[in-house]
């Protein structure tokens, strides 16, 4: 038989504090334990709770749990083999202080309105009912909502002395005696009927699908439906906008003068998250004018053909009779990211250089055959394979890691299009920043270097947030240095960090 929550111990007490600033601890008999660091709250919920069944496990019996996070507080049971049991759960009401009056209310006097002699009802005193000044802030305070907002009208006429005397809706005055015989002649008043056409039984607004993650998404899978956290809810929003399907194709392309400004690595995670989350056909194209390094991060197919051999054959592919999957002879396939790739020339011996009138072609073969195109370049912003790229784009994304000539040259990238006019300025002011934190430095620094690291991340963000349309900050990902890049291989908080980004870019559809 299994253990009931009454049956669980009380001893020793065990406290999990989640702050919103980014620290937890553990408090096990008055004891503090400082849990490790996470990118995230549901990173220090997890390293908290591990903290527990380490408990749990030294006392070979399940423990009792108070939880506190800025979402909620609760008790859990936490038993050695990581089975958690929910005991209660209340979530943290956000909390709304009204303002006390400007001014203290005068007290009123009741007022007596005297009508007009009549045989019947004799004159009705109608006190004014003020509340005790003393005790209207704590009236304010104890209220669970706001009051409904008041009518301007209503509302004037709530803070000044009745009248003897009202006026209808056609402007002439009434007395109070006359008021009856006027609430008569409304009642008998025909009725406006609405017409079908303006209503619907249909509920409108979406159902809200209860939390997935951190505590609540365990509640709930306990039987206990939560509804989801802001930072879910943020999640649910951007997968839902990388998600659209928009009315003819879209070219992204992503530039950046310098090399070693992580542009091949953005390609690939923004071309693998659209494909994931919208399903629409993707390609990631890589537009160096002679050799470039996609082919290297991603897979291979079962053939070493490239944009040149695609050209070649664009009067076949671009033929009404051409079936849609010939054009797999020349991309290759991602299998775990569902996208496709268009290399580069990687003839070692050869010399072609992409042109412009090239780049027309192959860019009118891949927009017939997939909706997304995410174009890789090179460092040269003259070259023409590089410009005529630019005039088939719909959304730039500049990507640059946190050090400083990557930086500056990502800002007289925006420059030099900015420079252009027209459309090239278009694209530099609607642009998408990527800063991704260096990763040269990261696999050599700890402690205090790694939060200069940050900041410098932070600040060269900072500076380009007022030009372009969006910034978004990448945290370091051992996963992403080096060999082919899988989305599946990056830590939760990295893929998060681009699913933020390909959202941003989304936006700009």
């Amino acid at each position: 038989m299994g253990t009931t929550p009454t049956e669980v111990l009380a001893f020793p007490r065990i406290k999990a504090i989640v702050r919103d600033n980014g620290t937890a601890e553990v408090v096990v008999a008055g004891n503090s334990r400082v849990v490790p660091d996470g990118d995230s709250l549901q990173d220090l919920r997890n390293n908290a709770l591990a903290l527990v069944v380490g408990e749990a496990q030294t006392l070979k019996r399940p423990v009792r749990v108070q939880i506190e996070d800025p979402e909620g507080h609760g008790e859990l049971i936490v038993h050695p083999d990581n089975k958690i049991e929910s005991v209660s759960y209340e979530p943290r009401p956000a909390r709304r202080r009204a303002q006390a009056p400007a001014t203290t209310p005068e007290t009123v006097a009741p007022a007596v309105i005297e009508t007009v002699p009549m045989a019947a009802p004799e004159p009705v005193a109608v006190p004014a009912q003020p509340a005790p000044v003393e005790e209207t802030a704590a009236a304010v305070e104890r209220q669970p909502w706001p009051p409904a907002p008041m009518d301007p009208d209503t509302a004037a006429d709530a803070t000044s002395t009745p009248a003897a005397e009202d006026t209808s809706t056609n402007g002439q005055r009434i007395t109070e005696a006359e008021v009856p015989q006027a609430a008569a002649a409304a009642s008998q008043a025909p009725l406006t009927r609405r017409s079908l056409k303006e209503t619907s039984f249909l509920v409108s607004a979406p159902v809200l699908e209860p939390a997935t993650k951190g505590w609540r998404g365990s509640l709930t899978r306990l039987g206990f439906r939560m509804d989801p956290s802001p930072e879910e809810l943020a999640e649910r929003e951007d997968i839902r906008t990388v998600s659209q399907h928009w009315p003819g194709p879209r070219t992204i392309a992503v530039v950046n003068r310098k090399g070693g400004a992580n542009k091949t690595p953005t390609v690939v995670m923004l071309s693998a998250i659209l494909a994931r989350y919208s399903g629409a056909a993707t390609v990631a194209w890589d537009n160096n004018e002679s050799q470039g390094t996609l082919g290297w991060r991603t897979e291979k197919g079962a053939h070493n053909r490239s944009v040149l051999d695609l050209i070649d054959s664009s009067t076949e592919l671009l033929s009404p009779s051409t079936n849609a999957a010939e054009i797999a002879k020349f991309v290759h396939h991602q299998t775990a990211d569902k996208f496709d790739v268009l290399r580069s020339d990687e003839n070692e011996e050869g010399d072609h250089e992409v042109t412009a009138e090239e780049v027309d072609i192959a860019h009118q073969v891949l927009t017939r055959y997939y909706r997304l195109v995410v174009m890789d370049s090179g460092n040269t912003a003259r070259a023409a394979n590089w410009r005529r790229m630019i005039d088939h784009t719909n959304q730039l994304v500049v990507p640059v890691t946190a050090i400083e000539d990557r930086a500056e040259a990502a800002r007289l990238t925006l420059q030099t299009l900015e420079s252009r006019g027209g459309h090239d300025a278009d694209l530099a002011r609607n642009a998408v920043v990527i800063v991704s934190e260096s990763t040269d430095a990261k696999r050599s620094m700890t402690g205090d270097a790694l939060k200069r690291a940050k900041a410098e991340a932070q600040r060269i963000a900072d500076g380009f947030e007022p030009f372009v349309r969006a910034v978004v900050r990448i945290p370091y990902d051992p996963a992403m240095v080096n060999g082919p890049i899988r989305y599946e291989a990056l830590q939760p908080a990295t893929q998060r960090a681009w699913l933020a980004a390909a959202a941003a870019v989304a936006k700009g559809f």
